[in-house]
C-alpha cells in the first residue's frame, strides 16, 4: 500500500488499533477521517491530531452506513482508502445456550458492518488511483479462541469474504488487504494491561512496516504461527492454544 498522499476513512478509529493506525497514517501526511459511535472518543482523537476529522457512525445500521458513505463521497471526493476496523469482542458460551443479543450484535458489527461499508463505497473506490480496502480481522480467524467463539467465527467469515473480494477485484485498481492482529493491548476483552498481549505501539509500528509493502495479508511476526497453522493438523494447535487461554480467561 502507498503510505502517503491518500484520503483514508477508518471505522472504529476512536480507540485501540483503529486510533493507532489513524494516528500513524496522519503523521505521514495522509488526510484521515475516523468514525465511531462514541463522539467523546472521536473528539479526543481529533483534538490530539490537528487536521484529522471524524464522523459518527453506527456500523450496525445499514441506513446510517449509506448516509455516511454518501457524505464521505461528497465531502472527500479524493477518498481512496477504506479501513474496516470497527469490531466488538465479548466472551460467550458456545457449549450452552447463546445470548441472542450478543450473537446478533457481534455478527452485525464484525461481519455485516464491514461488508456493507465496503459495498457503499466500492464503486467510488474503483475510480481512484492507489485504492485500497482493508479489513482488520484477527489471528482468531485461523485459530479460534473457544471462550469467544462467536467473535472468532466472525473473523473467520471476514477472512473468507476478503479472499473472495480480492479475487473478484483482481482486474481493478482496488487492492484488498487483511490486517490480522495477534492479541494486542486494547479495550477488547479488557486487554489494556495484559502482559501476554502485544503492546499497541509496537503492533502499530510493525504493522505499518508491512503495510508499506506489496503484502496482501498484513501480519506481524507474532501473528505468523497462527496464520501458518491452518491445515490438516490444526486441531492440536487449536486445542493447546485454548487450554492455555482457559488459564487466562477461565471457562468450562
Amino acid at each position: 500500500m502507498k503510505l502517503t498522499g491518500n484520503t483514508i476513512f477508518i471505522t472504529g478509529g476512536g480507540s485501540g488499533i483503529g486510533r493507532g493506525l489513524a494516528e500513524a497514517l496522519h503523521k505521514l501526511g495522509n488526510k484521515v477521517i475516523i468514525a465511531g459511535r462514541r463522539r467523546s472518543h472521536l473528539n479526543a482523537v481529533i483534538a490530539a491530531n490537528p487536521g484529522m476529522e471524524a464522523v459518527e457512525l453506527d456500523i450496525t445500521d445499514p441506513a446510517n452506513i449509506e448516509s455516511v458513505a454518501a457524505k464521505l463521497i461528497a465531502d472527500y471526493p479524493e477518498l481512496n482508502v477504506l479501513i474496516n476496523n470497527a469490531g466488538i469482542m465479548q466472551p460467550d458460551s458456545v457449549a450452552g445456550k447463546i445470548d441472542d443479543a450478543l450473537l446478533t450484535s457481534t455478527m452485525a458489527t464484525n461481519v455485516l458492518g464491514p461488508i456493507r461499508m465496503t459495498s457503499a463505497l466500492i464503486e467510488h473506490l474503483k475510480g481512484k488511483k492507489h485504492a485500497v480496502v482493508a479489513y482488520t480481522s484477527s489471528v482468531l480467524a485461523f485459530v479460534p479462541l473457544a471462550v469467544t467463539g462467536i467473535y472468532s467465527s466472525t473473523k473467520a467469515a471476514l477472512h473468507s469474504y476478503v479472499l473472495s473480494q480480492r479475487f473478484m477485484l483482481r482486474n481493478t485498481n482496488v487492492r484488498v488487504l487483511e490486517i490480522a492482529p495477534p492479541w494486542v493491548r486494547t479495550e477488547l476483552m479488557n486487554s489494556q494491561e495484559a502482559e501476554q498481549a502485544m503492546p499497541l505501539d509496537q503492533f502499530i509500528s510493525e504493522t505499518m512496516a508491512v503495510l508499506g509493502t506489496d503484502a496482501d495479508e498484513i501480519l506481524v511476526d507474532g501473528a505468523k504461527p497462527f496464520r501458518n497453522n491452518v491445515g490438516p493438523n490444526e486441531h492440536g494447535f487449536v486445542n493447546g492454544f485454548n487450554e492455555q487461554a482457559l488459564a487466562i480467561f477461565g471457562g468450562a
